[in-house]
């Protein structure tokens, strides 16, 4: 399954949601996003999953990390991108229970969902080299 996600990052720190309960996943941490549609543009998906869920604007820019990850009896290929707000930050989710802004350097400290750590550990790596 093709996933796209967003690290939206506001100055040193980033963009984490838990997801609420009774969705997969639930009380898990990761980055927005969703799923790329059959014959849809990644950037394209992940721009229409992040207005759906968290009713914001922004600008795509480089893939941060892209890896696949085995959950279950799926096999989730997520692609997360740097990803900066065009207007305000999120107040809600249709997903989440708890949106947070996590400085860099703390990331690791939140119980992430599997197939966000990759990119998870290349965020806080790039923190540690700048």
């Amino acid at each position: 399954m093709q996933v796209v996600a967003a690290a939206i990052r506001d100055g040193e720190t980033v963009l984490a949601c838990r997801r609420a309960a009774g969705k997969a996943a639930a009380g898990q941490w990761e980055f927005p996003g969703g799923k790329v549609e059959p014959g849809e543009d990644p950037r394209a998906a992940l721009r229409r999953e992040l207005l759906e869920e968290l009713t914001v604007e922004v600008e795509i820019g480089d893939l941060v990390d892209r890896s696949r990850t085995e959950v279950g009896n799926l096999i989730i290929d997520l692609a997360t991108y740097d990803v900066t707000l065009a207007g305000s930050r999120p107040k809600t989710s249709t997903d989440h229970d708890m949106l947070t802004w996590v400085h860099f350097r703390d990331l690791s400290s939140l119980g992430w969902a599997a197939p966000d750590l990759p990119a998870v550990a290349a965020i806080v790596e790039r923190a540690a080299l700048s």
